[in-house]
């Protein structure tokens, strides 16, 4: 069988009025140079949560490849993303390995990517209407938002480790941000660390006894997850990233179909149903969580470049990184201080693009259905609200995502009956576009900025 892709034009050049579409491709030097920089953009976000919650880096890199390799697959190499770490499971995974440690962490993990790739079987059967019903964005843009600002702690906490060396970071991150244009500009977490690393190195911060004795080539550390049903807080406390990961996936779906003119709306569930299993597969060995990126959304807009191609060259290259010990090694040499002056922009940023959700599709704050459903949501997600019931322990992100969800649909039910709340016709995509934003996952938001 012969290759899926399609020759764009000569493969050379791209014009101003066309995009080399998910089934075409530019020569392969062109392609592999592309999927190059698809590898640079997801490496910021994707090593960074393995830094957080201790997991190894070359394995969430090793499964980062293959659960990429898996999407393309599912989906018919009809929707170009790269498939990530998934910043939204960093709360519970860090409950988790306070209780029963890493193994009871991945159990968590398996558990979110078997619900949402049920979801995904669900959507694709019977539709993606009903998602938008259950959240309908003051409540999606409620979740993304209290699970970026409940991890303001965590990030706190680094920062004080290492006060001067996260400054480094923090300064070197927003100045990128905003000296640079294209990818440089795009890289700003990436450039970040790296000037942090240095600043860390030179003030005597850095261990590389373990870089020189580990190997150039070689497997992973594979790890396996322990079930433990007596646990079912910590599995619930799960449960809101599975409505997390679903607001993700749709808004890549959205986002890569408005950039490319096409409706890819049919292939939701699909997308679904892939990063689910490609987040149970990443469980199972020890890697990291996964799910769709928008930074690499930004790449494909700044390229006018959508061909499925370049991932695959991006995961093959992913893959072969995560059979690097060594370079496992140098990333976990990261210290705390980079840490804490790199989340605390990455946490900000998530929370940030919960806000940017109400924004996209015009959100009446107006009303106080809106105004509460999010406010509580907010407040007992920041504050962490925890609620003990028996011998289980409910964190502010369960305890939040609920109250998003109850709050809205009791104020909506009864103010319908009682006539006190009309209804507001939704945001239409050409209203979303209005405002200037694509659609993107809550992590580094800085693709409508070329």
């Amino acid at each position: 069988m012969g290759l899926p892709w399609k020759l764009h034009g000569d493969g050379r050049t791209v014009s101003a009025a066309t995009i080399v579409a998910p089934d075409e491709r530019l020569t392969w030097p062109r392609t592999i140079g592309l999927g190059v920089q698809h590898v640079v953009a997801m490496f910021g976000a994707t090593f960074l949560v393995p830094l957080i919650t201790g997991f190894p880096p070359s394995t969430t890199l090793l499964f980062s490849g293959i659960g990429t390799i898996l999407f393309l697959l599912l989906t018919g190499n009809r929707l170009p993303s790269y498939l990530g770490s998934s910043f939204a499971f960093l709360a519970p995974i860090g409950a988790a390995t306070k209780i029963g440690g890493i193994p009871l962490a991945l159990s968590g993990i398996i558990v979110v990517g078997a619900l949402l790739a049920v979801v995904g079987l669900i959507v694709h059967l019977a539709g993606a209407g009903w998602i938008d019903r259950l959240m309908p964005p003051v409540v999606s843009g409620a979740i993304v938002a209290l699970i970026g600002f409940n991890l303001a702690p965590a990030a706190r906490d680094n920062f004080v480790a290492a006060p001067v060396v996260a400054v480094i970071t923090l300064a070197a991150i927003v100045l990128c941000t905003v000296l640079f244009r294209g990818l440089l500009g795009r890289l700003s977490i990436v450039v970040g660390v790296v000037v942090g690393y240095v600043a860390a190195l030179i003030g005597g911060q850095v261990d590389l006894s373990a870089v020189t004795k580990a190997d150039w080539v070689g497997l992973p550390t594979f790890t396996a997850p322990a079930f433990d049903p007596s646990q079912m807080a910590v599995y619930l406390g799960f449960l809101p990233v599975v409505l997390a990961l679903v607001a993700e996936n749709v808004g890549h779906v959205k986002g890569v179909g408005q950039l490319t003119g096409r409706d890819l709306t049919p292939l939701t569930g699909r997308a679904l149903f892939a990063d689910g299993i490609s987040t149970v597969l990443a469980g199972v060995g020890g890697g990291s969580a996964t799910t769709t990126y928008g930074e690499n959304i930004g790449v494909m807009a700044a390229t006018r470049v959508f061909s499925t191609a370049a991932y695959w060259v991006a995961a093959i290259a992913a893959v072969l990184l995560g059979l690097s010990p060594k370079i496992g090694a140098v990333i976990s040499t990261v210290p705390a201080g980079v840490l804490g002056g790199a989340t605390t922009a990455l946490y900000g940023l998530i929370g940030v693009i919960g806000i940017r959700i109400w924004v996209e599709n015009r959100v009446d704050f107006a009303k106080p259905k809106n105004q509460l459903t999010a406010g509580i949501a907010l407040i007992m997600g920041i504050a962490d609200f925890t609620f003990h019931l028996g011998g289980a322990t409910f964190g502010g992100i369960i305890i939040g995502t609920i109250a998003a969800i109850v709050v809205y649909h009791l104020m909506d039910l009864i103010g319908r009956a009682r006539g006190t709340d009309p209804v507001t016709p939704a945001a239409t995509e050409a209203d979303r576009a209005a405002t200037g934003g694509v659609p993107v996952e809550p992590r580094v938001d800085t693709a409508a900025r070329d």
